[in-house]
């Protein structure tokens, strides 16, 4: 960061951190664990490849390109100086976030570590922003609480019920050859259900460490209640009950959704959805099951998009056409992500091409045919990033402009103010 300078920084270290977890995920897989889950070194990897690129991007932003060149939530997140050492490795090694993150934006984590987490700031004359008072700091003890009491219902979910329902069930020759189909699907989506209440545990394990700490209040709801959201990283009922693919992603892993739109989707010129997706697989690893599921992932969101555009406004009035859309989405959305994930449990190259053969690649080839069949609308291009993985930031940053994206955290660039920073401030006076 130092050496290459602001301009081209981001880029250097782009690559240099994302390669040189490549070589430790790649040591790791061939050398030591072969697929195996692992609690190792390229766990916390993973999340200082994401700060140290984030950051690099948002020096980047704050230093060299011109604010009317950035998006509003890249001016929010801009760096207008260089850390000092001790800055840069208290956000990087931190103890809040070094196991499992989640990822904070530089800006954040510096405005509460300096106190300002809880300052309220008001627009005032010439457009400049004010501290206005201090708010007294809420207590965490109850989203903490709360937090614990699902990681504790996750962790006993996981244990007792995804041992009797694994995944690798779904290859079984005899089960294959025995099954009917409803069974098939059904089993599909239960043993797929049972797998994802560890990543439940295990984010939301990260997010209430943070909120003891303090970390991770985003101002206050319409009724007044202290919100300590501000990097959560998953929506549990909204994912379960999603009625979209679009839906599912945008409740999963938000933190890193937003760290893929804002290194990837935002500064690449041509198809920023496949390189998002391809990104992703890089970061997760090198098991060949990552790619499989992230390349069948561009294939299913742009046909989840294509079905959405054309069909979805035929079904808005009456409520109960509407009610019967939703329940046939949801079930369609469920047996889609599920099918397109068994290779991201399954890791190896052969059982998954074994379960994808087993049911004749007919979800590829459905995506394929919608693909070919319906028209695109091209006027969707500069909104695609809601469909994507990263889709899940724009709903999150709607959260962000109307309760405080940077809640109480001093702000660059407050003379445009629009909408959405209106609406922030009226929820900060409640």
């Amino acid at each position: 960061m130092i050496i290459i300078g602001v301009e081209n920084m981001h880029n250097y270290c782009f690559v240099f951190a994302l390669g040189y977890l490549t070589v430790c995920q790649v040591t790791r897989v061939y050398i030591f664990d072969y697929g195996q889950y692992s609690a190792d070194f390229s766990g916390p990897m993973m999340i200082i490849t994401q700060k140290i690129t984030s950051l690099a991007c948002e020096i980047h932003d704050g230093m060299f390109r011109k604010d009317e060149e950035l998006t509003s939530s890249q001016r929010d997140l801009a760096v207008r100086r260089m850390p000092s050492l001790l800055e840069y490795l208290s956000y990087n090694c931190n103890f809040m976030g070094i196991l499992a993150g989640p990822l904070c934006s530089y800006k954040d984590y510096i405005t509460f570590i300096e106190g300002r987490s809880y300052h309220i700031t008001q627009s005032g004359e010439n457009g400049k922003e004010e501290t206005q008072y201090e708010r007294t700091e809420p207590s965490p003890n109850t989203a903490v609480i709360q937090k614990l009491l699902v990681c504790g219902l996750s962790l006993l979910f996981h244990l007792t019920i995804c041992t009797t329902l694994p995944v690798e069930y779904n290859i079984d020759e005899h089960f294959q050859a025995t099954a009917s189909w409803p069974t098939k699907i059904i089993y599909l989506y239960i043993s797929l259900l049972a797998a994802r209440p560890k990543y439940y545990f295990a984010w939301t394990l990260a997010d209430a460490i943070n909120n003891a700490a303090g970390f991770g209040f985003r101002g206050y709801d319409k009724n007044g209640a202290a919100r300590w959201d501000l990097i959560s990283n998953l929506r549990i009922q909204q994912i379960e009950m999603s009625t979209s693919f679009k839906m599912f992603l945008d409740n999963w892993n938000i933190q890193t959704a937003l760290w893929l739109k804002r290194v990837c989707y935002e500064r690449t010129s041509f198809s920023p959805t496949i390189q998002t997706f391809i990104l992703s697989a890089i970061w997760h690893g090198v098991y060949p099951g990552y790619y499989l599921t992230f390349l069948t992932g561009v294939l299913m969101t742009l046909a989840a998009r294509a079905m959405r555009n054309n069909f979805r406004h035929y079904f808005i009035e009456p409520s109960q056409l509407k009610l019967f859309y939703d329940v046939i989405t949801w079930i369609v959305t469920q047996v889609a992500i599920s099918y397109t994930v068994v290779p991201f449990v399954l890791l190896s190259i052969k059982p998954s091409f074994t379960f994808y053969s087993s049911w004749y690649y007919c979800l590829h080839i459905l995506g394929i045919l919608v693909l070919l069949l319906l028209p695109v609308k091209k006027t969707q291009r500069k909104n695609t990033h809601e469909n994507i993985q990263l889709s899940q930031s724009k709903k999150f940053d709607e959260g962000e402009n109307s309760l405080g994206w940077n809640s109480f955290s001093t702000t660059n660039n407050v003379c445009n103010q629009n909408q959405e920073i209106a609406s922030r401030h009226s929820s900060l006076k409640q």
